[in-house]
């Protein structure tokens, strides 16, 4: 069995969490100032308005990201933005992103759907909305060889990207349901450590690290390169394997005043989803070559194979699961049980749809459609 990192002592525990509560505390600021700033008028359709001078787009160098990695790469963005300057910008977690997009940093993102509900149930629903979908799967516990069953857990420490991303909400749910305690300070019968990925690699290589809640190709990767198993595929909790991963988000103000730039935006969504679904290999070769441009390292054959038979790409942004990842967060103590109704308009995204000759989706009454 791998040996454990002593625990930290009271004080070394609350810098840690205060550390990460910082950066959702500032995602709560950057909200609170959209809320007074940004109109609430939904977009009539994509012909009103101004096309806009700059998009600045938001993603990750994930393969779960790979919607946008392609649309930036292969020019599907920009082919449809015409006269409108792109310009892009990489993060490593949700919150992070959403408190530069809450900023004014950003005018869109490719984001978790926990870190686009906690951002919207701070801002009182005004700052931003959830446009589109992107990936389904792609997020799994993997272990080393010393947990074999869900007992195993217990005393181990456990990875995940970011307190309140994604993963971070799965991977404390999925816990309570075992009947284990956690706490923000990494503390409770499994200690969770939220840190960037790639610190991930390396911690679990020098046995710092028992697990890891992580997207692909981060689980991948540890499984071929450092021989971790699979203890949890998430998509064994949802039901029929669905459920979002990667969502759209536009700031509020941004979406009503060029409508018809956030749907030619989509309309580059649609067409680099469409390319990817006909041309798998090649999709690969494309954003295993971008990981390494957009600042990580290209993956091993075997783990890029891996990796993309975990996710797929999707434009429904799968609204139906939503309301239970907020209820996943609100069980963790990360989020307020709040109203979401009006997080989604998916009108843009139905009108390009219909123009691809494409079915529309559904917003599950949590928004315009």
């Amino acid at each position: 069995m791998l040996s454990l990192r002593p625990a930290p002592g009271p004080k070394a525990k609350n810098a840690l969490v205060g550390i990460a509560l910082a950066a959702l505390a500032l995602t709560t600021s950057a909200c609170s100032h959209a809320a007074t700033t940004a109109p609430v008028a939904a977009p009539s359709s994509g012909s009103t308005g101004t096309p806009a001078s700059q998009l600045r787009l938001g993603y990750f160098a994930n393969v779960t990201h790979s919607t946008a990695i392609v649309g930036v790469a292969n020019g599907f963005f920009t082919a449809k933005l015409g006269s409108t300057k792109l310009s892009t910008q990489i993060f490593s977690a949700g919150p992070t992103e959403m408190t530069a997009l809450l900023a004014g940093k950003i005018d869109a993102a490719y984001v978790g759907p926990s870190s686009a509900l906690t951002a919207y149930i701070q801002s009182k629903g005004t700052a931003l909305k959830i446009i589109a979908g992107a990936e389904t799967g792609g997020a799994e516990l993997v272990v080393d060889s010393s947990i074999t069953s869900v007992a195993d857990l217990k005393g181990k420490t456990i990875a995940d990207p970011q307190l309140g991303n994604t993963q971070d909400v799965a991977l404390r749910y999925w816990l309570k349901q075992q009947g284990y305690t956690t706490t923000l300070q990494g503390s409770g019968d499994v200690n969770i450590q939220p840190e960037a990925n790639s610190t991930t690699l390396t911690e679990f290589k020098e046995g710092k690290i028992q697990g890891a809640w992580v997207p692909e190709p981060y689980a991948s990767r540890l499984v071929d390169e450092d021989g971790a198993h699979v203890l949890v595929d998430e998509k064994t909790l949802w039901p029929g394997g669905q459920f979002a991963t990667t969502n759209l988000v536009v700031n509020t103000a941004y979406l009503n005043a060029h409508p018809q730039t956030v749907e030619e935006l989509l309309e580059g969504q649609i067409a680099a989803n469409a390319w990817i679904e006909a041309n798998p290999a090649q999709a690969q070769t494309v954003v295993n070559t971008q990981l390494t441009s957009l600042g990580g390292s290209a993956l091993k054959p075997a783990e890029i194979t891996r990796a993309w038979g975990e996710e797929s790409v999707t434009n429904d942004p799968l609204a139906s699961s939503l309301q239970t990842e907020l209820d996943h967060a609100v069980a963790d103590g990360l989020l307020k049980n709040s109203p979401i109704d009006g997080i989604y308009d998916l009108t843009l995204l139905n009108q390009a749809l219909t123009a691809a000759g494409d079915p529309t989706v559904s917003s599950d009454s949590l928004g315009s459609q």
